[in-house]
């Protein structure tokens, strides 16, 4: 801290020491380097916050997706028309309609999704977590006075620019807070909450649509969102690793440049002193004109710059290949599981069977991935070697699955199919947060969920939907469906070759431009005071 002023506002960023947490990777369990140690918002409860989001974010995608929210086409037969229910029969959608509102949101998220990971650098992302939140909370009150296909539609898509926040920014805060041991289990207790949410969605949507309407499902999910949305405004923000800590970037001030005259003078004479009082008379007289148009330059030239980096590295896209074909699977399962479940084996209640199942299996299938990685010892090249056995093995069983004409078959051998391949869920993202440097983690996360879902499970939905259409067999849709698991597995098993480097504790501080170090929000204003308070007694 004493010194911290010595350099600030000088081009060369490099020779500016940055006071920061310790990075140390062999922090002890109980204790975070990221997370202050006067915070009351322990790592144990970061995890906590963050699983009950991430649930409530899936349990929207799986209550739209059951048949007491979505609902059913009107039919008619031999003169006796049955009339529709819940979105598909109130706005009379085709199964292509109704599959594309089940990818509407994906549109804002993917589109948002690179934007929050690029704006990561300039503001904090603990505050970016709390606006993407607060959209979600409206948009989804809003679906529920939706008023038809476009309405709702639309809804949808600012639902997913809500989700974008959150879903690039809180593995890396996770990734950064869990204990070194246990990195990957921490990871898969979060994304444990994708299956749970779906499947608590299908029981949800269930019961929510059968008895009180469609409409009030997406109204108390606003209002369970509500109170974290407001959370990332009034709490502390945090800081994560690979960006440099706000209260040492504000720009400096008369009084910062007059101490750093003063020590000049001290130790150099009056003539670096007056040249330090020119220079910072030149960089505040031109710093109105430029800052704005330096910073957006800066900021985009940086995202090309990133954007180059990660495309270029083979483990990051072999990775993403995979997880594309994977998600293609998964998505398409989750949206026409319970509508095939009805129509293969007549389950009256599939809405239960689908979400049960889901919600034991993904559970399990999740933990049991993350937990078995760290025992493994968690690198990329295990993380490789998981994901390809757990989805060449769950693909084989769900496809055999669907062979069996006994309903207890089925739902026994689908268990199993679904038990490992939820399974890749910590090791598929612990690799995207560990082949790259800690300042590209959010950029990371964000183009991974564009790729999985613009190419996986945005298309597979509809694709499905055109599939049945023409087929008119759902054993047959869902056969063809779940081979796709097997290129999965073949992708991912090409990475165990590759030549994999852990970056993790990789320094990137230093690679902050002074442009986005000038311009990042500050942590907590009340907190910059007293640092900058402190640095100068200490100085004196």
């Amino acid at each position: 801290m004493a010194q911290q002023h010595d350099h600030e506002g000088k081009p060369d960023s490099s020779s500016s020491p940055q006071p920061k947490p310790s990075l140390d990777p062999d922090m002890d369990d109980t204790n975070s380097a990221m997370i202050p140690s006067t915070s009351w918002f322990t790592p144990k409860r970061l995890l906590v916050i963050f699983c009950v989001i991430n649930l409530l974010n899936y349990l929207d995608r799986g209550a739209i997706a059951s048949n007491g929210v979505n609902g059913s086409r009107k039919t008619c037969e031999g003169g006796t028309c049955k009339p529709g229910a819940g979105i598909q029969g109130d706005f009379n959608l085709s199964n292509f309609e109704d599959g594309v509102l089940s990818s509407a949101f994906m549109v804002g998220l993917l589109v948002a999704s690179p934007i929050f990971a690029s704006l990561a650098k300039s503001v904090n992302p603990f505050r970016l977590i709390g606006v993407g939140l607060s959209v979600w909370t409206l948009a989804t009150l809003c679906c529920g006075f939706s008023f038809n296909f476009w309405s709702i539609a639309v809804c949808r898509m600012l639902v997913g620019v809500g989700e974008a926040s959150f879903i690039s920014l809180a593995a890396p805060f996770i990734d950064d807070n869990a204990p070194v041991s246990q990195k990957t289990a921490w990871l898969a207790i979060f994304y444990m909450c994708i299956p749970a949410g779906y499947a608590i969605g299908y029981i949800y949507g269930g019961l929510v649509g059968s008895h009180v309407g469609w409409r009030y499902a997406f109204w108390v999910e606003a209002i369970l969102m509500c109170p974290f949305a407001i959370l990332g405004f009034v709490m502390k923000p945090l800081q994560m690793k690979g960006f440099a800590p706000t209260y040492s970037e504000k720009a400096p001030t008369l009084e910062t440049v007059g101490s750093e005259v003063q020590d000049a003078e001290a130790s150099n004479g009056k003539d670096e002193g007056l040249s330090l009082r020119e220079e910072f008379r030149n960089k505040s007289s031109h710093e109105p004109s430029r800052s704005k148009s330096t910073t957006i330059l800066g900021q985009f030239s940086r995202f090309l710059k990133d954007m180059k980096e990660l495309l270029l590295d083979k483990v990051f896209v072999v990775n993403v290949l995979g997880y594309i074909a994977y998600n293609f699977v998964i998505g398409a399962y989750s949206y026409w599981g319970p509508k095939a479940g009805y129509s293969i084996y007549q389950m009256e209640n599939a809405d239960m069977m689908f979400g049960g199942i889901t919600v034991v299996c993904g559970i399990l299938g999740t933990l049991a991935g993350g937990f078995i990685l760290d025992f493994m010892t968690s690198s990329i090249s295990n993380a490789f070697k998981l994901l390809s056995m757990a989805t060449f093995s769950g693909g084989a069983c769900c496809f055999g699955a669907f062979l069996f004409r006994s309903e207890y078959g089925f739902l026994a051998l689908f268990a199993v199919g679904e038990l490992l391949v939820f399974a890749t869920q910590g090791p598929v993202n612990y690799i995207c947060l560990h082949c790259v440097k800690p300042s590209l983690r959010p950029l990371s996360m964000a183009i991974s969920t564009v790729a999985i879902h613009i190419f996986g499970d945005v298309p597979s939905s509809p694709l499905v939907g055109v599939i049945q259409d023409n087929i008119n067999n759902w054993r047959t849709t869902a056969l063809i469906l779940t081979t796709i698991f097997f290129p999965a597995a073949a992708i991912w098993f090409l990475g165990i070759f590759l030549n994999s480097v852990d970056r993790y504790n990789e320094d990137s501080e230093h690679e902050v431009s002074s442009v986005e170090r000038t311009s990042t929000a500050p942590l907590l204003e009340e907190k910059t005071a007293e640092t900058s308070t402190s640095g100068q007694s200490q100085d004196c």
